[in-house]
């Protein structure tokens, strides 16, 4: 797939079925963009980062770490999902699980950027 434009905005995001952990939500049924409302049709990749980074890379025992970075800890990574959508168009999309200020205990959905289904030759 070949990247398109990067976008970096924040969306909101629904689920038919509430998502069971709070801070694994899981891949949404549609996101809300700029007004607009994509249907996800397809999943089509998965993965995720949690890669501590800063002030939180230095803050925790070696053996946490490691388990950590496989599983995640509270508000460190991303969550990110490929996705068809009911318009035909693939995006990247993201659950970022650090919160922003002492109120938001949930962190944020972000529209990462906007792909092509078509590949370059190798």
């Amino acid at each position: 797939m070949i990247p398109i434009r990067f976008i970096s905005e924040p969306i909101e995001v629904t689920f038919d079925t509430p998502p069971a952990m709070r801070k694994k939500p899981g891949c949404p049924n549609a996101i809300i963009w700029q007004g607009e409302v994509f249907g996800i049709v397809e999943l089509l990749a998965e993965w995720h980062d949690y890669t501590r980074r800063g002030i939180m890379a230095s803050n925790m025992r070696a053996e946490h770490a490691e388990a950590a970075a496989q599983h995640g800890s509270w508000g460190v990574g991303r969550d990110y999902y490929r996705v068809r959508t009911d318009s035909d168009r693939i995006f990247d999309l993201y659950y970022d699980r650090a919160p922003r200020y002492s109120g938001d205990r949930l962190g944020g959905w972000f529209l990462y950027r906007e792909l092509s289904a078509e590949t370059r030759d190798q």
